[in-house]
């Protein structure tokens, strides 16, 4: 007896690049026995087989259903508007790397039931790919060219090649197509140039370009040398800064402690001008008591001997100043009581 088969079973395995749209054909016909309603259901089997499979979009009773995986909204349809037809193949838009998988399409009109595996592998090309150098550019050293995709499906294959002077590659390097390492040994001025290096996968290539500079060794006695001089100049203005401000510090602190050290064990001096005019104010008072007889008796008292710490002096001590000693004048003839002023000398003392 016969019933519904599936017609599209050229193609199982589909590798397409990131962003490129792929058709996964889905062909059937059907015969008189299948009277039910026609189901056409596309489903992802997870490569991990503890999930489920999930529906991604399914065709009933002339309506299409596409809101179950939300990974792919958006991004799929049927091929054929209408998929009675015997077309149920989908179509999936702007392939990413999360599309890979086993994709199965299931045919129902009962009472026939078919289905078909697909595997889809989405790609990603080559893409910013870098090259670097790494060792010292010197003449006699060994250098390492490297090339490196930020992006890419496995396998990458890296290719080196020389793009200025001669287009081969020096007699001594060592190409790694795996790692993209290209090893020059004993490199020479004849090195020196630009190598291209292009990445290669099923989907794409990339490429980048690096300049090789090969120079004569650098005088590395001379740089440390300098390096120490420098070093050591550098060390003496240092501890020159130091030192300045040190001494500065301390000035500043001694300073300091010589306008604010106050004793308060000893006393205040006494004023010199309030010691003699009490001193003199005394003479006077007893000066008016007196009468013309005694007068001559007080004369002959020096007026150095005041009472007062400032003016209180040994005799050894102003030899060249000696007190003086004026005579009373007659005080009965002139009527007036006479009075003696002190008269200072230049070191401070009363004569």
């Amino acid at each position: 007896t016969r019933s519904l088969t599936i017609t599209s079973v050229d193609q199982s395995m589909f590798e397409k690049a990131q962003g490129e749209k792929v058709t996964l054909p889905c062909t059937f016909e059907l015969s008189e026995e299948d009277e039910g309603p026609l189901d056409i259901e596309w489903v992802l089997i997870p490569a991990d087989n503890q999930k489920r499979e999930q529906i991604i979009i399914m065709y009933a009773v002339d309506r299409v259903y596409n809101h179950y995986y939300a990974g792919l909204t958006g991004r799929m349809q049927f091929t054929n508007l209408d998929p009675r037809s015997g077309d149920g193949s989908l179509d999936i838009l702007n392939l990413k790397a999360s599309d890979t998988g086993t994709y199965q399409c299931k045919v129902k009109k009962a009472p026939g039931v078919q289905s078909k595996k697909i595997q889809l592998t989405v790609l990603v090309k080559p893409a910013r790919t870098k090259c670097s150098i790494e060792g010292s550019q010197e003449i006699g050293k060994d250098v390492t060219l490297k090339c490196v995709s930020q992006e890419g499906s496995p396998l990458l294959s890296y290719d080196w090649r020389r793009v200025s002077g001669t287009q081969n590659l020096p007699a001594t390097s060592m190409l790694n197509k795996n790692t993209g390492e290209l090893l020059l040994k004993n490199a020479s001025r004849e090195y020196s140039g630009t190598y291209n290096c292009v990445a290669t996968n099923r989907v794409g290539t990339d490429e980048c370009s690096v300049e090789l500079n090969v120079t004569p060794p650098v005088n590395t006695a001379g740089i440390i040398t300098g390096a120490i001089i420098g070093t050591l100049l550098a060390l003496c203005v240092l501890c020159s800064i130091i030192f300045c401000l040190c001494k500065k510090h301390r000035e500043k602190k001694y300073e300091k402690e010589v306008h604010h050290d106050i004793r308060e064990d000893v006393p205040p001096p006494k004023s010199r001008s309030s010691t003699a005019r009490s001193y003199i104010g005394s003479n006077r008072s007893s000066l008016g008591s007196m009468s013309p007889s005694n007068m001559e008796g007080y004369t002959k008292t020096p007026y150095s001997q005041v009472p007062s710490e400032d003016f209180e002096r040994a005799p050894a001590q102003n030899p060249a100043f000696a007190p003086s000693k004026v005579a009373a004048p007659n005080l009965s003839r002139m009527g007036a009581v006479p009075v003696m002023i002190p008269a200072q000398s230049k070191d401070g003392s009363i004569v």
